[in-house]
């Protein structure tokens, strides 16, 4: 079974895949938040650069994500990281994120789909690197899933990973999986499945219904509880200590990054976080107010001194 990590933006980056790696064992893909193609002939920004620099990520298989709807922008950038070695690029059809939906990127191409048809007519044509593709069955309905599907079963993609949701349910609501399953039926290529795996049962869930399954993407699952890849594969559950550790790392490793700006992306993780204490609206609680780096690490003392571990670290939407 092939482990991933999804590509969520500002929370999996290269720090957290390099930090997560060496705490709990490196995963068998991450897949970068995604980023913008930039223009043919000219090199990936800064912040691109450094999310996509080898050094950065070395040791991991990473597959860098692109969010385009520009085809000869798409095989520049392909090309771009084929030189520094990579071996796979993913598109993102994926992203409900209303700003980017409105620019007719991730989810929104779903609108056009001869347009769409087009583009990976050309990507998957010119590419010098297998295009992989991050997509959701639709924009508003489940039943735009059937063109969806038969558009993608004429291009020879290098895997499809479906997160079986429309883009106006953005995370909320059950994952469907039966679109899933109808994909893993009928596609000449590796599928790939993504959505709402918060825990060990639910893992088993799925492949116990669709045990052709042969990729799984965790992504909430993982901020939640950073052991999850090690406990499917039937190793312990994170402790005190190794949540702890981690947890250190990871801020030290972004305040060498941001600065004190450090805070507020450990927040943002501390969100999913909670979820893995018995109490986590008094873990929230601790660290919401904190703005100052020694405020926040008074705070995060504090939790980890004195709140319980639960008995399942699983993410709860409920608590957001």
């Amino acid at each position: 079974m092939i482990l991933s990590l999804a590509p969520m933006e500002g929370l999996t980056g290269h720090v957290f895949r390099r930090v997560h790696a060496e705490c709990f064992g490196a995963l068998d893909r991450y897949y970068t938040p995604f980023l913008a193609p930039p223009h043919v002939g000219s090199a990936f920004g800064k912040k691109a650069a450094a999310e996509i620099d080898p050094e950065s990520n070395r040791g991991l298989n990473v597959v860098p994500q692109l969010l385009t709807k520009d085809a000869e922008a798409f095989v520049w950038a392909a090309q771009l990281l084929a030189e520094m070695g990579y071996r796979e690029v993913n598109l993102n059809l994926g992203c409900p994120s209303g700003t980017v939906v409105a620019k007719g990127k991730g989810s929104g191409f779903l609108r056009s789909l001869k347009e769409l048809d087009v583009f990976l007519d050309r990507i998957c044509a010119e590419s010098p690197l297998p295009v992989s593709v991050k997509t959701r069955i639709g924009v508003a309905d489940d039943a735009e899933y059937e063109a969806i599907l038969a558009m993608y079963l004429k291009h020879p993609l290098a895997e499809l990973i479906v997160h079986p949701r429309v883009q106006k349910d953005r995370y909320q609501g059950a994952p469907r999986q039966e679109a899933y399953g109808k994909t893993l039926a009928v596609a000449p290529f590796p599928v790939a499945y993504n959505g709402d795996i918060f825990d060990v049962e639910d893992y088993e869930a799925l492949v116990a219904t669709y045990p052709a399954t042969r990729h799984v993407m965790l992504g909430r699952g993982i901020l939640a509880n950073p052991a999850l890849g090690r406990m499917i594969r039937g190793g312990a559950a994170a402790t005190r200590e190794e949540l702890e550790r981690f947890h250190n790392l990871l801020f030290e490793a972004y305040r060498e990054e941001i600065g004190g700006n450090a805070v507020f992306r450990m927040k943002e993780w501390w969100f999913y976080a909670k979820c893995a204490f018995t109490d986590p609206l008094a873990v929230h609680r601790a660290v919401r107010k904190a703005r100052r780096i020694d405020e926040y690490q008074a705070a995060v003392d504090r939790v980890f001194g004195t709140q319980e571990l639960a008995d399942v670290a699983r993410f709860n939407s409920q608590l957001s």
